[in-house]
């Protein structure tokens, strides 16, 4: 039986993140896509912006990987030539009451070491993007967006420049744990092949609690996964903005609110909104435009709504259900389940593209402990 280091089951931007790293390692490593390309599930699938690190509570493994991710990213993106750009956002307070919020959002971010915030008045917001209305605003200026397919593609040239291979098409039919490792039986379009891996690491995505299912080991907890889908609407010709506008976040944690994004090409697109949802389902219905209308209009008055077209809907691989306070990054190794090899990666939602590197870089620490 062929057999490698490590089995990695999902090559979204993490897993290839996490392959790229062990690869690197010295590692014999191989990463399983069920789909035909790289990258196509959550990770083709979101706002493409590098965050700062500013809303999540400090401690936490969002707030710690966040923030170390984001100069990994920066690093990597100068150093290979991967598309990105350093434009900054606003976070928008749009009354009295938002403006009290953002001394907590600041507070929270110099926390987390993120200590760049500046505050701006109402003129001065308006003299940096005169198409917004707020009483008072934060500039991050360490926010940015990218390109994460270019990402997901140099991340894939990196682990086959380090004899790693990815194996697309190829779904993961079951998982044995074994004397010294972990049998691995896939399908690849219509073949069945079995090969073991000393260790392995679930970085499946919305699959993720599947994956561990399959192992059957008592000592592993599984959490609960919730499909909460993100709508995005796209505004037509040219962004009246050219930087990310973020209102202040929901009260409920789930989301960051409908933001303003620009990606690589100019294009400004408006939302996630938080939706939760029974089963996968990608489709960006008319009903969703209102909501979306009303919260855009709260720092966008002057919003044309023929210029808004349906977009496109992520989903976020959520451990809360709705009305539960929000949950942090599940990294679980060894140390807490005590199956040698194992490493399972559960609700790694936003900022999951921003942490990649550093989630990668703990993998291997969890893996080498």
């Amino acid at each position: 039986m062929e057999q490698v280091d490590v089995c990695i089951v999902g090559a979204g931007v993490i897993g290839l993140a996490v392959g790229r790293t062990l690869a690197q390692s010295g590692m014999d490593v191989i990463v399983l896509e069920q789909g035909p390309r790289i990258g196509e599930g959550i990770s083709s699938r979101n706002s493409e912006v590098i965050h700062a690190g500013i809303y999540y509570p400090a401690g936490s493994l969002k707030a710690e990987l966040c923030v170390r991710g984001k100069q990994r990213l920066y690093q990597y993106c100068q150093s290979h030539s991967v598309a990105h750009a350093r434009i900054g956002k606003l976070i928008v307070a749009t009354n009295n009451e938002d403006e009290s919020q953002l001394a907590v959002i600041e507070q929270k971010a110099i926390a987390n070491g993120v200590t760049d915030l500046k505050w701006l008045s109402a003129s001065e917001l308006k003299k940096l993007e005169p198409s917004l209305q707020g009483v008072a605003a934060l500039m991050s200026p360490s926010t940015g967006i990218i390109s994460a397919h270019e990402l997901m593609l140099s991340f894939q040239g990196d682990i086959e420049s380090a004899a790693g291979s990815i194996a697309l098409a190829t779904r993961v039919k079951n998982i044995t744990p074994v004397d010294s490792g972990f049998e691995v039986v896939c399908d690849s379009e219509g073949d069945e092949f079995t090969f073991k891996a000393t260790r392995l690491v679930n970085a499946a995505g919305l699959s993720a609690q599947a994956i561990a299912h399959t192992l059957s080991l008592s000592e592993v907890e599984v959490p609960q996964l919730h499909y909460c889908r993100g709508n995005y609407f796209t505004y037509q010709g040219k962004s009246p903005f050219s930087r990310l506008i973020y209102p202040v976040p929901e009260a409920s944690g789930a989301g960051l609110g409908v933001h303003a994004t620009l990606d690589m090409g100019g294009q400004l697109k408006f939302g996630p909104d938080v939706e939760y949802i029974l089963d996968e389902d990608y489709e960006v219905t008319d009903d969703r435009i209102e909501s979306h209308i009303e919260a855009i209009r709260r720092y966008f008055p002057d919003l044309e709504r023929e210029r808004l077209v349906p977009g496109y809907a992520g989903i976020r691989p959520k451990l809360q259900a709705p009305g539960e306070p929000p949950a942090d990054f599940v990294i679980q190794g060894p140390e807490s389940h005590g199956v040698s090899g194992l490493v399972n990666l559960f609700g790694i939602e936003s900022p999951g593209l921003t942490s990649s590197m550093a989630i990668a870089e703990t993998v291997l620490d969890r893996l080498q402990a």
